[in-house]
């Protein structure tokens, strides 16, 4: 299969009779890296599946207001960072429950959790990272796991590259203790 550019990709979106193929193909290309971003914040595969539906709609109804001031992939992020966090702060009113409450429901899921490959380790880094305050975790997560540069990072989030750095660091030294002391 050939693979696309974004901006091949949005020129078939915007100027071709087959839009849905088009979309399709968006899809296909970041739907994975989307499923992932997503589910290291949220935990649950089944709550990430939908989270993850829920950002591809979005960007179906906004794909064509897209002015393509960032990449796709950047524009993506935003959407899934937004809608995971969202649906975790729903999560929070929901069951009345303070932040910490839910980042120790979500650390139990992830003990329980069959669709969970990881190791031992892996696993200690999951329940690590959710110990993490909201944005360092987001941070972090784009930063570890999806190797996001602070430039990119920065469109995504809106916040400015230091505050990431910064964020990244005290994330990282958090980590750190909490994998020593465990």
């Amino acid at each position: 299969m050939h693979q696309y550019s974004d901006e091949e990709l949005l020129d078939l979106f915007r100027n071709s009779d087959n839009a849905n193929y088009a979309f399709n193909l968006i899809v296909r290309k970041y739907q994975e890296r989307v499923y992932w971003h997503v589910r290291r914040m949220v935990i649950d595969h089944e709550d990430s599946n939908d989270i993850v539906q829920d950002v591809f709609v979005k960007a179906w109804k906004g794909l064509e207001k897209f002015r393509a001031d960032s990449g796709l992939f950047t524009w993506l992020y935003r959407i899934a960072s937004n809608e995971a966090l969202t649906f975790l702060n729903r999560k929070k009113k929901f069951l009345f429950l303070p932040l910490h409450d839910v980042e120790n429901m979500l650390s139990q899921k992830l003990e329980s959790d069959t669709y969970f490959s990881g190791n031992e380790i892996e696993k200690k880094l999951q329940k690590a990272i959710l110990t993490l305050p909201e944005k360092q975790r987001i941070v972090f997560n784009m930063r570890y796991y999806d190797e996001v540069k602070y430039e990119q990072m920065s469109q995504i989030l809106g916040t400015s590259e230091g505050a990431l750095k910064a964020s990244y660091h005290h994330a990282v030294k958090k980590v750190e203790e909490y994998l020593k002391d465990d």
